[in-house]
């Protein structure tokens, strides 16, 4: 029955108007709008269920500037704790994700849930770079029980509609939360002087600047000339 959910997944980061449409039937338009994204910005979504490598986990979904390998979980129940097998597919994640510089995630699908369905939860990694480490603290990690050992808590996940919006939205969208930290991080990168923040100059400033200083050193040449 999981392989059900894994095709169902793997259908709608393929961005698969199908497996998009079949898995939002239910839901708001609000989020149906967001599923939609991925249809325009898809992965390449390979099944990795089988192969004898530890740690790749179910799937592994590939774009030109991210890569996760996706370990899919399918419960009616809220919350999932590991032990035994499923603790040493998590380590297996773990391991292989620092070895590669990866973020890897699980899908939790509960059954019986009416909208949107899926929450992804990131798996916390070291050494993370460029994209991944940006997207990072937008994915919520795996929530830790009293004795500090991960598990999974389906309430805490992100939607996989807003996964999606993350991932698969232009800079200029309304779904664009990517483009807002760039944003936001140019922001942060302004100097301050007098203890008032001024934006970045733009070109046509500089040019105005540059005008304004060699006005002022010919006006200040005439002067000496005079003298």
């Amino acid at each position: 029955m999981t392989g059900a959910y894994e095709r169902e997944l793997r259908e709608v980061l393929s961005g698969s108007e199908k497996g998009v449409h079949a898995v939002s039937r239910s839901c708001s338009p609000e989020e149906k709008e967001r599923m939609k994204l991925v249809q325009n910005r898809p992965f390449l979504v390979v099944r990795a269920a089988g192969s004898g490598m530890e740690g790749s986990g179910d799937l592994v979904a590939l774009r030109g500037d991210c890569c996760f390998p996706i370990e899919v979980k399918t419960t009616k129940a809220e919350k999932l704790y590991f032990s035994g097998r499923t603790m040493d597919q998590l380590q297996a994640m773990i391991r292989e994700g620092e070895r590669s510089n990866l973020m890897p995630l699980y899908a939790h699908r509960r059954k019986g849930i009416r909208g949107d369905s899926w929450r992804l939860f990131r798996v916390k990694t070291k050494g993370l770079t460029d994209r991944l480490r940006t997207l990072a603290p937008l994915i919520p990690a795996l929530p830790l029980n009293r004795n500090g050992t991960p598990f999974i808590d389906w309430e805490q996940g992100m939607p996989l509609n807003k996964f999606i919006a993350l991932l698969c939205s232009q800079d200029e969208g309304q779904h664009a939360p990517l483009g807002h930290l760039k944003q936001r991080a140019k922001q942060q990168e302004v100097s301050k002087k007098g203890g008032r923040t001024q934006s970045p100059q733009t070109s046509e400033d500089i040019l105005a600047e540059l005008q304004r200083r060699r006005t002022s050193i010919v006006k200040q040449s005439l002067r000496n000339m005079e003298q």
